[in-house]
Parts: structure tokens; sequence; C-alpha cells
């Protein structure tokens, strides 16, 4: 699957790019029509513990799938968002089947 990546407020290091591809790659097992996606990774500017957000929006055909998490760290971020996604592409799935 191709996917875009933009870290704001920071810049991303190749091994969180990887992990999250990896996470995202295994997407396709559950739904193989997922034309792209869009990973937004960015670090509040709060005094808070959970400041780094991780949202990933999927291009699937007829809808578009967004989730945002925020966490201590953008990995914890990005598993939560993914297993979201999974979920949600689980229900579009049966829709479209129905």
């Amino acid at each position: 699957m191709k996917v875009n990546y933009q870290s704001i407020n920071f810049n991303a290091d190749q091994k969180l790019l990887d992990f999250i591809q990896k996470k995202m790659d295994k997407l396709d097992v559950y739904y193989d029509h997922i034309l792209d996606g869009h990973v937004y990774l960015k670090v509040e500017g709060s005094s808070e513990r959970d400041n780094k957000v991780c949202e990933i929006k999927l291009n699937v055909p007829g809808k578009d799938l967004m989730v945002s998490k925020q966490c201590k760290s953008f990995e914890e971020a990005a598993d939560l968002s993914v297993e979201a996604l999974r979920r949600s592409l689980m229900k579009h799935k049966d829709k479209v089947r129905s």
C-alpha cells in the first residue's frame, strides 16, 4: 500500500516510518481495495505527557476512513490508530457486501 507521511513540528526518523508502514501493510489482509493512506504525525505543544498525535486517513472506493489517536509515544498512537482502522475496514467491508 502506498502511504504518504507528514510530520508536523518535528522530523520523523526512518525507524518510526518503517514501523508505521509495517502496521499499515497488515490492513491489506482485511480489505484489498485500499487505494492509499496518509499519515500525519504531530507533537502537540501542551505540557501533558500524552502529546503525540497520529492521524491516519485511508482512501477506499466510495469512502474515506479517518482515525486520530493521542498517546505518550508515536508507536502506541500508530498501533491504536491501525487497530481502529482495522475495525472500520471490517464494518465497511460488511456494508459493501450487503
